[in-house]
């Protein structure tokens, strides 16, 4: 009764980039979720076949649904703004790849306190996942995310992509 609540951070958090293979077990786990949630869907809808994509997409919707983002290009970076209202860095794990993007979070069960009548009450989801194709190639190992006040920042500097040029073609 008497514990104290950790104080939040007011400013901004710097978060652990994930390497992508930390992420494999973790998107195995989550597809398994939505693959089960998927067949309780199709059993509750009368066990009825050709409606495969349909159910997965709900049971995808229901368990993660879409995190609110912004990505904007600038000459020299690319930066990703996600709304997560509600996690700690703790809870997230961000991955940077070449040209993609991989946000994962999970909350911990937190514990309750009720003092008096609830007026209002709002939830947010337990889990989210998010995979985001970048419009150009980025510099992985220089990419820094932070987050605060539910606001997750990653900028990643531009890589210089080898440029495509026709190769002439000798007879042998």
């Amino acid at each position: 009764m008497g514990e104290k609540l950790a104080p939040i951070p007011r400013g901004p958090v710097a978060l652990k980039l994930a390497q992508p293979e930390a992420l494999f077990d973790r998107m195995a786990q989550i597809h398994e979720t939505i693959a089960r949630r998927a067949f309780q869907i199709f059993e509750k809808e009368g066990r009825l076949f050709g409606r495969d994509l349909d159910h997965w997409f709900r049971a995808e919707a229901e368990l993660f649904p879409p995190i609110p983002l912004k990505i904007a290009e600038f000459e020299d970076t690319i930066t990703l703004e996600a709304e997560l209202p509600g996690f700690g860095a703790d809870e997230l794990k961000v991955s940077v790849e070449p040209r993609r993007v991989i946000i994962c979070g999970e909350k911990r069960p937190t514990k309750q306190r009720s003092e008096g009548s609830k007026v209002h009450e709002e939830h947010y989801s337990e889990r989210i996942l998010r995979i985001v194709e970048l419009p150009v190639a980025v510099d992985f190992s220089k990419s820094v995310a932070t987050l605060r006040d539910g606001r997750l920042e990653v900028k990643m500097p531009k890589t210089r992509e080898a440029e495509a040029r026709p190769l002439e073609i000798a007879a042998a």
